[in-house]
């Protein structure tokens, strides 16, 4: 039977809520462009880069861009985007988030984080939670975004721990579908009707089935 030697999280919606910062940094960019920007498109960008997060932006307001005015653009994003994630204290992580991560730990179970945000360390150090993974994959080790599996690939290479005996948590249809193209289990965080392609659903990781205390050994991958 195999068992669960690593564990690893994306970052926006299951350790820490800050699409709301990204949705409002880009609703501002749309408005400033002369176009609304909504919460529905906003689903459209969950889980993707901050290029390709524009191109998706720009397309919903029919305009065109040069690559040299998308950088600038993005830029700008960032910086809107950063002003409100500096004001971010440790209350934002999210129900259960650190206390999940932590029993994983005291279970000798292999921490990770694979997020495509390139402010993930900065994001970290204000919730002050940087120190609960063994390894840190964010937009700054990685080229591809996902459903590609590299950042979660890299994770399980960093950590030396082969894809089969690591389980992801995503809150993105991209980042399951990313998991499950590394090989790896999934577990969505969020709601089963989008998330169906993972091998199991939770409200948050407040739900998440904890680790056994006296060690790794019982916690079977065939239980998620």
């Amino acid at each position: 039977m195999d068992h669960i030697k690593a564990c690893i999280f994306d970052l926006d919606g299951v350790i820490v809520d800050t699409a709301v910062y990204h949705y409002k940094a880009w609703k501002r960019l749309a408005n400033e462009l002369g176009f609304e920007f909504t919460e529905l498109d906003n689903e459209q960008l969950k889980g993707v880069s901050r290029m390709r997060s524009l191109e998706i932006v720009l397309q919903c307001g029919g305009i065109t861009k040069t690559e040299a005015e998308q950088k600038l653009l993005a830029a700008q994003k960032n910086t809107w985007y950063m002003d409100m994630v500096n004001q971010m204290t440790p209350a934002e992580i999210l129900p259960g988030a650190k206390e999940f991560v932590e029993s994983c730990r005291d279970a000798g179970i292999k921490t990770a984080l694979g997020s495509a945000s390139k402010n993930s360390m900065t994001i970290l150090n204000k919730l002050n939670i940087a120190n609960l993974f063994d390894v840190i994959i964010d937009g700054n080790k990685v080229s591809k975004a996902k459903p590609d599996p590299e950042v979660f690939l890299k994770g399980a290479a960093e950590l030396g721990i082969e894809p089969k005996y690591c389980v992801v948590f995503e809150d993105a249809i991209a980042g399951v579908e990313a998991a499950k193209a590394g090989g790896m289990k999934a577990i969505g965080i969020g709601d089963p009707v989008l998330l169906h392609e993972a091998d199991m659903v939770i409200s948050g990781l407040d739900k998440a089935p904890r680790p056994p205390k006296e060690g790794a050994g019982d916690w079977a991958l065939n239980k998620i």
